[in-house]
């Protein structure tokens, strides 16, 4: 056998006809009821975040969504290019960090995907069946390719859900595209010179930045791609390729990239979870935590002398901020969240607006809270997200709450449908007539059945002449349930 029969296939030759080949058949019912009810939450969470500041600079940017073009700026009547809608819609999908998330991915694996698609079923066409299979190897390319880098990918200071989510856009565009398998591979190499975000940038608007851009480019790559754009194939593999520049030799294994590839689905395990509270996923387990104490001892902030918070430490790295001093800062800050749980029992979109940071019981509370890593929570263990919290009280009694493993709503524990319509509607009815929040609702629960995804998007358009001032939104505490049992995120 020559040396060149005995090179190795490529790595995005490999995905590009796994993406390529992949069929409505092999999205399961499981897959299919989880991939629905993720899409679904992305889309209030985008609506709930059209009117946010990063959203609204965003789309006063001369240039930015200038373009002609039949996809749907959410929440407005701007219509533009599939290209740039993209931008504006996945910078508001993630602006409010109310988005579902993957222990695996370690990021958000929905809000590179969603706000394309509808842009691209905008302009082109699409079935809802269509959209979501192109949705489910989406995830499935991301989170592969996340196995292979992580943990040292996300350690490093990248910020997966850019870095990593731009190939699941890449297969997502690709597949709805039906481009065949050599121009899908060539769009993946593409995107690995357009791969992008560091978590230096989270607490700020550049964190959304880095959905949009990366929904923007994976849609770019693919549209160059379909026109006949090159890039090299090795661009994953080469010694100065995505692997090793963004990670270095010796810190991923490719073979998990591609190891019982869809069996089972990315997208139906249990480590992808919806976000019950609407901040940095890293704090969710504390702020369970806290609230089950409150609720288990009638815990109220004038009771308390001292609160010491141990997450696991990776998930302190980036929510460490004792003294948030903006409504970003307090959405990564796991000692602002934990005392607005204590305060009032439930941490909401309200709370991340105007002053609420510097409410003077809060501002109490944060000067006798103290958080460090878990001293018994390995770097290395199997389960990366716990936290343990303990409460000294005035009266001399100390309480503590420890959870070994919380990463959001979902798995064995999935939000009900009650919950998903509470969420949903409070976060749509921030920009939506109220009539049209319910009817949206429910196309969006039976996605599948659309014939043409263009009908559902009319639903998510706003007649200028409507205006309406964002609600306040209140969002029920979890509750009682046994947390579920999954890995790791942000």
């Amino acid at each position: 056998m020559s040396a060149a029969a005995a090179k190795p296939e490529a790595i995005v030759t490999r995905l590009g006809g796994l993406i390529a080949s992949f069929t409505t058949e092999q999205v399961t019912p499981k897959a299919l009821e989880q991939a629905r009810t993720c899409i679904l939450d992305t889309i209030g969470v985008t609506l709930a975040g059209a009117g946010e500041p990063c959203t609204r600079i965003l789309k006063e940017t001369p240039g930015v969504a200038d373009a002609p073009g039949k996809a749907l700026i959410m929440g407005t009547a701007r219509r533009t290019s599939a290209l740039d809608a993209t931008l504006v819609n996945g910078t508001a999908a993630h602006a409010l960090d109310f988005d579902d998330f993957s222990g695996e991915l370690g990021g958000h694996q929905s809000v590179p995907l969603v706000p394309l698609l509808f842009a691209l079923a905008d302009e082109r066409g699409a079935t809802g069946r269509a959209l979501i299979t192109a949705y489910v190897v989406g995830v499935e390319t991301e989170i592969r390719i996340a196995r292979a880098v992580n943990f040292h990918h996300y350690d490093k200071g990248w910020h997966p859900t850019a870095t990593l989510g731009i190939f699941g856009a890449v297969a997502a565009a690709a597949h709805l595209m039906k481009l065949d398998p050599q121009r899908t591979a060539m769009a993946l190499s593409i995107a690995a010179s357009l791969a992008s975000g560091l978590k230096a940038n989270f607490g700020t608007m550049t964190k959304p930045l880095h959905i949009g851009q990366c929904g923007r480019n994976g849609l770019l790559a693919a549209l160059l791609a379909e026109r006949g754009f090159d890039a090299s194939l090795n661009a994953m593999e080469h010694r100065q390729g995505f692997l090793d520049v963004f990670n270095g030799k010796g810190t991923y294994d490719v073979e998990k990239i591609f190891e019982n590839w869809a069996e089972p689905l990315e997208i139906a395990a249990a480590s992808i979870g919806l976000k019950q509270y609407p901040c940095c996923g890293s704090t969710h387990s504390a702020i369970f935590m806290m609230q089950e104490l409150r609720r288990e001892h009638g815990l109220r902030p004038d009771d308390v002398a001292h609160i010491t918070l141990l997450p696991h430490g990776r998930r302190l790295r980036h929510t460490d901020t004792p003294q948030p001093q903006s409504s970003l800062e307090a959405k990564f800050s796991v000692q602002y969240v934990c005392a607005r749980a204590l305060k009032d029992g439930a941490v909401r979109l309200k709370d991340f607006e105007g002053e609420a940071h510097f409410d003077p019981v809060i501002t109490r509370l944060l000067k006798i809270t103290e958080a460090k890593p878990h001293p018994e929570m390995r770097d290395d263990a199997e389960q990366q997200w716990g936290s343990e919290v303990i409460v000294e009280l005035k009266d001399g009694r100390t309480v503590r709450r420890r959870i070994e493993n919380l990463t959001g709503r979902g798995g064995e524990y999935p939000m009900s449908s009650q919950e998903l319509w509470d969420k949903f509607s409070d976060c749509a009815g921030r920009v939506l007539p109220r009539e049209q929040v319910a009817p949206l609702f429910e196309c969006l629960e039976t996605l599948e059945e659309a014939s043409d995804v263009a009908q559902v998007t009319k639903l998510l358009e706003v007649n200028p002449l409507h205006t309406r001032a964002p609600s306040r939104i209140v969002l029920a505490p979890v509750g009682t349930e046994q947390a579920p049992d999954t890995t790791w995120v942000p």
